[in-house]
């Protein structure tokens, strides 16, 4: 087996490291105190003239087409500077790969370019409901067809970019009599259309930068065409570009590992205690070794399962492993970067508490580590029969 990355993903990968460190590790505190919404756009806009806002979607779309593998590869890197950033990178990906797996032709001129391009800031993924978090079946949001329009009411949560997504992809009831799951459909629906509200912004503990919002339907009108994909089948959908989404997630939180304990090192390295650096003591160089193995080995989980997708091949249980031991992972490395620094690492002064507050989100969106457990075990068994 080849671990050896392509010439063109070892680009990719080192064009996301450095605009990453030049531009988006020097704001990133900044970005976390103050969310300054101009600065935070301006990067966006950046990003997307690198071509990362649809890493693996068709050139003919506007994509870069470079694979899932860069996909994580990038992603990893701009986690590591800048957390919020890379979650709505994430997610727009994710929106550029569900249009482009089962939207019509015309759909796919009409947004993806737009959302490869930055002339949509980001894009939204409006599935989560008050009571339809883990248990996305049970979605409430309804969608009637009146003559040539449907007509969608609900309330979604939790919705990441609302603010400045210029589209969302939809998940609503088409077929209420049908059993659950089976009566979902999937709809593009643009941002400032009559009868959809944005709500205000949530007050999170980290990622602060991105903003997460509610999303109302209200007798919101839209033609006929904004369908995607069969009529009812939307439920399959959201589930497959979830899996999709884990490896992103994994990828991201990967990032704030790394960066955590990068930090770390260099403290234990210059710190002294009792005469000696820090590094010089056991325990320390135990979680430093600890972490670093754990994060190794989450990393060629992603990419094994980065790879699969690339190919072609069955990946949903590799994506939900690599997501639940990639977040665990990283959020030990933070914990442990945390106390490497001591006192030190509690306060503001320095990023790990900034990257302890970052990850810990990364194991709950995306599908709960606890419903990746279950994700993993249905799969075991069932191939077990």
């Amino acid at each position: 087996m080849n671990f050896d990355l392509s010439e063109e993903q070892r680009q990719i990968q080192d064009m996301s490291r450095d605009f990453a460190r030049r531009e988006l590790a020097p704001v990133a505190a900044d970005l976390d105190r103050d969310g300054s919404r101009a600065l935070f756009m301006a990067n966006l806009s950046k990003l997307a003239k690198l071509g990362m806002m649809g890493i693996n979607v068709r050139t003919d779309y506007g994509g870069a087409e470079c694979g899932a593998v860069a996909f994580s590869l990038a992603i990893t890197e701009v986690a590591r500077a800048c957390a919020a950033t890379a979650v709505t990178v994430s997610v727009t990906n994710m929106v550029c790969e569900v249009i482009q797996a089962i939207g019509s032709e015309k759909q796919r001129r009409l947004y993806i370019p737009a959302i490869c391009s930055g002339e949509f800031p980001a894009a939204g993924f409006a599935l989560t409901e008050p009571g339809a978090g883990s248990d996305a079946a049970a979605i409430r949001t309804s969608a009637v067809l009146d003559g040539d329009e449907w007509v969608l009411n609900g309330t979604k949560v939790f919705i990441s970019s609302a603010e400045y997504a210029g589209l969302f992809v939809v998940w609503a009831v088409t077929d209420p009599s049908a059993a659950k799951g089976k009566g979902i459909s999937t709809f593009l629906v643009p941002n400032g259309i009559k009868g959809l509200t944005v709500g205000r912004a949530e007050h999170k503990m980290g990622q602060r930068a991105s903003s997460t919002n509610q999303v109302l339907f209200e007798d919101c009108r839209v033609p006929s065409s904004a369908l995607m994909g069969p009529r009812n089948a939307g439920f399959r959908v959201a589930t497959g570009e979830l899996a999709g989404g884990r490896i992103g997630i994994g990828s991201l939180a990967l990032g704030i590992g790394q960066a955590a304990l990068e930090f770390a090192i260099e403290y234990a390295k210059d710190r002294k205690q009792f005469d000696q650096p820090l590094a010089s003591f056991q325990a320390i160089q135990w979680m430093i070794a600890e972490s670093h193995t754990e994060l190794e080995a989450a990393r060629l989980l992603l990419m094994h399962a980065a790879f699969l997708k690339e190919n072609g091949r069955p990946f949903a249980r590799q994506a939900s492993m690599a997501k639940y031991f990639a977040t665990e992972a990283a959020e030990r490395a933070c914990y442990n970067a945390v106390q490497i620094l001591g006192g030190y690492g509690y306060t503001e002064e320095y990023p790990v508490e900034r990257y302890y507050r970052d990850v810990r989100i990364t194991s709950i969106y995306e599908g709960t580590n606890q419903v990746q457990r279950m994700i993993i075990a249905r799969d075991i068994l069932a191939a077990a029969r």
